[in-house]
């Protein structure tokens, strides 16, 4: 059992009570970033002449060598290591003898741990930005196909108004942009440094923090100790960031899984992206929309989970925030999966544009057109109202859409309908002439999609990449 502060301890540490504590079988996914930070802190010592430039050389050479030879399969992270820190830190003395004892000087594990995590969960953020990025994209090209495939849409689950298809996943890529935003909120509060915190308290050695901070792409260094140590506010953002971009599939998800069963036949979801049945020869099941659905719930665990964790914990650090790892790295995990075969799965489906219109026709959805079409010749709005409610409890007793009337049937309702009634409750008319910003009419329409490029431009994660690209 290699451990790092054995030193005030004369007998050994329970096995199953070090197994419990031992964290190496989760936060060994944090080397990269703990690598990282230590090259900082030890360019930084060296600056402060804390180390000598000989020293800092070794350090920085030993630490490089351990990440490539795990990253290569030559150096095996064993379970015999309480943590990942400790792996590391006893792999570079083993190389690079006393150079590598002086590393910490300066550094707590406390400090150490919540810039690993912060690392982390910004590498995360922005990978998650990414793949909304290529979400939204296809999402966006879908918009430019379908800009006038008549669909209808829906309240209550209900038939409501003729919409296109276009409009309806523009309310989703409004949804995923949103998501965005606040990723790109998360980093700004995410993005100071802790290191240099020490345990809670500082340290007496003359550390530049600022310096060490621009070393690692952080706006800064961290303002109080001991709020450094026992921050993990971010943590708690980025699950519910993710819980919030799950809630938005999740809800995709609920109108694919409707839109591909027999009684919408509104899609046909591809091979790839669906299963059969085992007893059922003719099935085909919307799995991937499925699963996706559940995995939802998962995430919004994660997010009770590390509330649930922080809620009770006084200053500073305390081991309870171990807990904090496991479930920042499933949600970034289930999230990033979901997005990326959600993608696939829109990308690869195909949209049935007659059966769509059709729907819309059967579904009454011109009913509130026909009754503005009553308002137009003089009639009260309330009166029109009801009279288009009559007109269609006839038409469903004669299975026919509005449209499908003769005039003379028409006029048994109002003296006021004319020729010019099919004109106005054409679908193509019903949704042509909603024209104001953000409606479903073509003009309409093709403004919102010229500003979702111009919203999807605005690649705010750039500078992020830059800084992994410069640090790789």
């Amino acid at each position: 059992m290699a451990q790092l502060w054995g030193g005030r301890f004369a007998g050994e540490t329970d096995k199953q009570a070090w197994r419990f504590n031992a964290s190496i079988g989760f936060d060994q996914r944090l080397l990269r970033e703990d690598i990282e930070g230590s090259i900082a802190h030890a360019k930084m010592l060296q600056k402060q002449g804390i180390l000598t430039d000989e020293e800092a050389s070794d350090i920085v050479r030993g630490l490089t060598a351990i990440y490539a030879d795990v990253y290569a399969g030559a150096l095996p992270i064993e379970d015999r290591f309480e943590d990942v820190h400790s792996f590391v830190e006893y792999h570079l003395i083993e190389r690079v003898g006393d150079a590598g004892k002086k590393l910490h000087t300066g550094r707590s594990r406390n400090d150490q741990v919540a810039l690993d995590m912060r690392l982390y969960t910004r590498r995360r953020v922005v990978e998650t930005d990414k793949l909304l990025r290529e979400l939204r994209t296809t999402l966006l090209t879908l918009m430019e196909e379908h800009i006038h495939t008549v669909m209808p849409g829906f309240t209550h689950l209900q038939k409501a108004q003729p919409v296109t298809l276009a409009h309806h996943l523009g309310a989703y890529f409004e949804m995923f942009t949103r998501d965005s935003g606040r990723l790109r909120d998360l980093c700004a509060r995410l993005n100071v440094c802790p290191l240099g915190a020490g345990a809670l308290a500082g340290t007496t050695y003359p550390l530049d923090r600022d310096y060490t901070a621009t070393l690692l792409g952080f706006d800064g260094p961290t303002r109080n100790s001991m709020d450094s140590v026992s921050d993990r506010d971010y943590i708690v953002e980025f699950d519910a960031a993710l819980s919030l971009i799950m809630m938005h599939l999740s809800r995709f998800c609920e109108e694919v899984i409707l839109w591909n069963s027999n009684e919408y036949g509104f899609v046909e979801i591809d091979d790839a992206y669906s299963t059969g049945s085992s007893i059922m020869p003719q099935k085909k099941n919307p799995d991937i929309a499925e699963l996706v659905r559940g995995k939802t719930g998962r995430v919004y665990g994660d997010l009770m989970q590390i509330l649930t964790t922080l809620k009770g914990i006084p200053l500073a650090y305390n081991k309870d925030m171990q807990e904090d790892k496991e479930g920042c790295f499933d949600a970034a995990d289930t999230v990033a999966d979901c997005l990326l075969l959600f993608n696939a799965m829109i990308k690869t489906m195909k949209f049935r544009k007659e059966r769509m219109e059709q729907s819309a026709a059967l579904g009454f959805t011109n009913a509130t057109d026909a009754a503005d079409y009553l308002v137009g010749k003089g009639v009260p709005f309330r009166d029109a109202h009801g009279i288009i409610g009559r007109l269609v409890r006839y038409c469903i007793d004669k299975n026919c859409a509005i449209d499908d009337l003769a005039i003379d049937e028409f006029r048994q309702f109002s003296d006021a309908f004319d020729e010019d009634i099919y004109e106005a409750v054409s679908l193509k008319t019903c949704v042509e002439k909603r024209l104001t910003t953000g409606a479903p009419g073509t003009e309409a329409m093709r403004k919102e999609i010229e500003e979702s490029k111009r919203v999807l431009s605005e690649d705010w994660t750039k500078v992020y990449e830059e800084e992994e690209e410069h640090h790789e």
